[in-house]
């Protein structure tokens, strides 16, 4: 199914901030320090002058490391110590936010859901990175199961793979399988908790879902 030919892309931009959700962006006067110095903070998607999904992104700082390890956004850019060294300089992509137009990450209009936004969210930020020095873009990709891409806001490897990213480091991330056994007990809803029930009854490993991907994917002559 492809997107609504409607729908509009475009990089966030200063006028964007009191109309956008800023959930894991920031406080506003972050996120505009973060837009005057890297050009933007995300790509957004708009319906009817309305934003419906973003695909967050921030430079690349080397070392970084999450306060609050998965419950943080600079958890998107706190890569393990053994990963190989990146092209810089380099975006590193943070949360898709798909069907959100509130501030609230739990409430999603399905009507956005399984149209491929994501990934002309993905294609649009991958030409706007080119456009703006960037020589790669790296990201986290995760097992290719709803509650957990629901849950974490990332996208499965094949999606990366599929636009030319290269695989750099997999891990087993300790905190997302605790998660997952959370998730099993209730913690995060009812819904989540019969989604991952599903899979584990249809075969699913939580040790394999609990597994995160690193990808790289070279921009322009670097490719």
């Amino acid at each position: 199914m492809t997107a609504p030919a409607t729908l509009l892309y475009r990089p966030m931009d200063e006028r964007d901030v009191p109309f956008v959700p800023l959930e894991c962006q920031g406080e506003p006067a972050e996120v505009r320090e973060r837009i005057r110095t890297a050009g933007s903070s995300a790509l957004l998607a708009f319906h009817d002058g309305r934003c419906v999904a973003q695909l967050q992104f921030r430079p690349y700082v080397p070392g970084t490391r999450s306060p609050r390890g998965i419950h943080h956004p600079l958890y998107w850019m706190d890569y393990p110590s053994e990963m190989p060294a990146v092209l810089e300089p380099a975006l590193s992509l943070f949360c898709f936010h798909v069907g959100q137009s509130e501030n609230d990450p739990e409430r999603r209009d399905p009507r956005y859901l399984g149209r491929c936004i994501g990934q002309e969210l993905l294609r649009q930020t991958l030409r706007w990175a080119e456009g703006h020095g960037y020589r790669a873009v790296i990201a986290k990709a995760f097992a290719p199961c709803w509650p957990v891409i629901q849950y974490m806001g990332g996208m499965p490897g094949s999606v990366y793979e599929r636009h030319g990213f290269i695989e750099l480091l997999r891990y087993q991330d300790h905190e997302l399988r605790q998660v997952l056994d959370e998730m099993l007990l209730g913690a995060y809803g009812p819904s989540r908790l019969m989604e991952l029930t599903r899979e584990v009854e249809a075969g699913a490993d939580l040790d394999a879902l609990a597994e995160v991907r690193i990808y790289q994917r070279r921009l322009g002559r670097e490719g």
